[in-house]
């Protein structure tokens, strides 16, 4: 009796739940349906003429990129300060910095060069019925003398407002010097710093998994406002930008990947995706900034040395921007009005490509380069008025290619100095970075390597 009693009181083994949860859709796939509805609305807003729903569109897209930038002047600013005081856990830290630099300009460099010949073979100026009565000048430009002394600040509140990333950074980097300096007693100061930066990229990461319906009204209002008469106007000059960054993208990177880091570049398209396609939707290097640094992690670099090249690059890494842009819009603007370009202008576009790509700052559009690149020139600023209209098509392709270089710079340093985990490259995915995942989960996703002390 007792037997069966206790038998029959004994728990049951808990039944598998029948699977009754929806699949859940990856978020690469939200983004592209995402892209294919944008289109589609864009096309009925335009050709039926649809007002209302090319406001709502721009509505839609307005407030995703206003999400995005509420978070960029304290994200840069206290990724910027832990990054660097995070380089003291690093073995060789000063030479990882150095060479980290070395490859952004040397990577500038080759974009640039591939801009320019682009530019001279198809002389993207040609044949688009513009004149410079067709230009406006920008309300406002960058020169080098603007550009050298805004680096400092005149208060401490100022680049927060304006949104200054540039002036953040120097912020950011001195005190970031200072904590470490310190040391020991600057480390309550760190830790909230570092407490803070999780907040911003947990926030951060509620806003990017919006991303799909801020795609929606980004390209949806690109569509019917512009339509593809506009583009069809541009359309060498458009060609040119996105076949210039495709070659830096999918040919530039992959054989340094090949050559330098001697990994296999497929791989690193599979894990780094999610970082390319949030900046091609987004336009923000720094907005996509959480992703690109989890997707750099996960492909084996160090987290204490991502969480420095991966802020560094956000804000100063611009080969879609600063170096293949400027190139082909140097020479389209010189066709327009007309201003022969000769060896000692192309050397200076190079110039101005690799020293002065910080004035973009990871932001949306690259006005501020373009200017300063016209203006180190002596090309008329009301150039800059002919590519207005064309720049949100231009800027995602762009941003892409800023994005992935800003996660290639990384592996190529790190495995170069033998601390990349090719383990964790080998399997990296794409896979975990939907919606549910958080920042937070993906920096344990990589073991400590050698050289992290």
């Amino acid at each position: 009796m007792s037997t069966s009693a206790e038998t029959s009181a004994a728990p049951e083994a808990p039944k598998t739940p029948k699977s009754s949860r929806i699949p859940k859709i990856p978020f690469w796939a939200q983004i592209l349906a995402g892209l294919a509805l944008g289109v589609l609305l864009g096309w009925i807003a335009k050709s039926g003429d649809v007002g209302w729903l090319t406001s709502t569109l721009q509505h839609i897209g307005d407030l995703f990129v206003q999400l995005l930038k509420l978070a960029v002047a304290p994200l840069v600013f206290f990724a910027i300060l832990v990054s660097i005081t995070n380089l003291r856990q690093v073995n060789n830290a000063a030479r990882l910095a150095t060479r980290t630099l070395l490859w952004f300009m040397a990577t500038s460099l080759i974009a640039v060069a591939i801009g320019l010949a682009i530019g001279l073979l198809t002389n993207p100026g040609a044949g688009t019925g513009l004149t410079p009565k067709d230009g406006k000048a920008p309300e406002e430009a960058g020169s080098w003398i603007d550009f050298l002394t805004g680096i400092v600040p005149t208060d401490i509140i100022t680049p927060f407002t304006e949104l200054n990333v540039l002036q953040i950074v120097f912020m950011a980097a001195v005190a970031g010097i200072a904590a470490l300096q310190l040391g020991e007693k600057a480390q309550p100061v760190l830790n909230i710093s570092r407490s803070v930066l999780e907040l911003l990229q947990k926030a951060l990461w509620w806003v990017i998994r919006l991303a799909p319906i801020g795609t929606v009204g980004l390209i949806g209002h690109a569509i019917a406002t512009y339509g593809w008469n506009l583009i069809g106007k541009y359309a060498t000059f458009t060609v040119d930008i996105y076949v210039g960054c495709a070659l830096v993208l999918f040919g530039v990177y992959p054989l340094l990947l090949a050559t330098v880091a001697k990994v296999n570049p497929v791989q690193f398209f599979k894990g780094a995706w999610p970082a390319i396609q949030l900046a091609f939707v987004s336009r923000s290097s720094v907005g996509t900034m959480p992703v690109t640094q989890k997707v750099t992690e996960r492909l084996g670099v160090p987290k204490e040395y991502a969480s420095f090249a991966v802020p560094f690059g956000s804000t100063t890494k611009m080969d879609g921007c600063a170096s293949i842009y400027p190139a082909i819009a140097a020479i389209f603007i010189a066709q327009i009005f007309d201003v022969q370009l000769g060896v000692g202008e192309y050397i200076l576009i190079a110039f101005v490509s690799v020293i002065g790509s910080a004035a973009t700052a990871g932001l949306t559009g690259a006005t501020v380069m373009l200017t300063l690149t016209l203006s180190t020139l002596g090309l008329p600023l009301e150039g800059v008025g002919l590519l207005m209209a064309i720049d949100p098509i231009l800027d995602m392709m762009r941003t892409a290619t800023n994005v992935a270089g800003q996660a290639v710079i990384p592996i190529l340093v790190s495995a170069k100095e033998k601390i990349l985990d090719r383990d964790a490259y080998a399997t990296a995915a794409g896979t975990g970075l939907d919606g549910d995942a958080e920042p937070e989960q993906a920096a344990t996703a990589v073991p400590a390597t050698a050289g992290v002390s």
